[in-house]
């Protein structure tokens, strides 16, 4: 499953079980229709995320192999998603690609400019406040070490998951 935002390919985590193939893509159109065209109903993110894992856990379930490119941006998220994996009996990787602001401003404005109706404005000042919400993956994340606890005041990674994600009724 892929769902992410246009130029940044920042940061992607692969799981699988080396089983058969899943793949749905959810393009920024299809977001677009829950966001909105500029975003403003944001807060249905973490719901459509939600159901988009769920979806993800059932295909690890069944032996396939899933890449999320959405929930990533922080490390609590992060480690949410690879315990989560862990739980369906699958391996996780975190992969992380890095790129400049530059080639993320210029990636975005090329595809505004030549796909339109299937993005959604994006202006330079969204690009650096998200830049600064992103937690850069730490050496143990990209080698597939340890998976922290989760935060204080949570029992486990599901109960934070079920609270982070409500519509994922599969964690």
């Amino acid at each position: 499953m892929v769902g992410g935002e246009a130029g940044s390919a920042a940061a992607g985590a692969a799981a699988g079980t080396g089983g058969g193939e899943a793949v749905a893509g959810v393009g920024d159109d299809e977001l677009a229709l829950v966001l909105g065209e500029h975003g403003e109903h944001a807060e249905h993110g973490a719901a459509l995320g939600g159901r988009l894992l769920a979806i993800a856990l059932q295909a690890l379930r069944l032996g396939a192999s899933v890449m999320l490119d959405y929930g990533l941006w922080g490390r609590d998220e992060r480690s949410a998603l690879r315990w989560l994996a862990r739980s369906a009996g699958a391996a996780s990787q975190v992969v992380y690609l890095p790129v400049d602001t530059d080639t993320q401003l210029a990636r975005i404005a090329h595809r505004q400019a030549t796909a339109p109706h299937q993005t959604f404005p994006m202006s330079a000042a969204d690009v650096d406040r998200w830049r600064e919400q992103f937690q850069v993956p730490d050496a143990a994340e990209l080698d597939g070490g340890e998976i922290p606890g989760p935060p204080p005041g949570w029992l486990d990674w599901a109960q934070w998951a079920a609270e982070y994600w409500p519509t994922c009724t599969d964690s």
